[in-house]
């Protein structure tokens, strides 16, 4: 799979972000599987919810799975950058001060946002 390198810089920045300003990755992840990687709105997030299974998503994931929805090889790598992402995120948001933490946060929800309202 080449696009193993892709898939785990996407976990360190999805993991990072979650862990800095406390988003979920799917914020994250899904716009970037339908946008940088090609998949199908539905795709992107049945692998996103098998990637949080345990314990979150297991029968919302077996839902998408059951229907081909699901990469298992995608949602297994961007899992383990999500998971080194999150610690150094995490790290570094303890350090932050509330305002920086706040602005940081409504930048990214916001940048989301106009790339979904704006994209075909």
């Amino acid at each position: 799979m080449e696009q193993i390198p892709a898939f785990i810089v996407l976990g360190l920045v999805a993991g990072v972000l979650s862990g800095l300003i406390g988003i979920g990755g799917g914020i994250i992840i899904v716009p970037a599987l339908v946008f940088l990687f090609g998949f199908t709105q539905h795709s992107a997030q049945g692998t996103t919810i098998a990637l949080m299974v345990p314990p979150i998503g297991i029968l919302a994931a077996w839902a998408y799975y059951t229907r081909g929805m699901v990469d298992l090889k995608a949602a297994a790598i961007i899992c383990a950058g999500f998971l080194v992402g999150g610690y150094f995120g995490a790290k570094l948001a303890v350090t932050l001060p509330r305002y920086y933490l706040e602005k940081l946060f409504g930048i990214a929800l916001l940048l989301i946002s106009l790339r979904m309202l704006f994209s075909k």
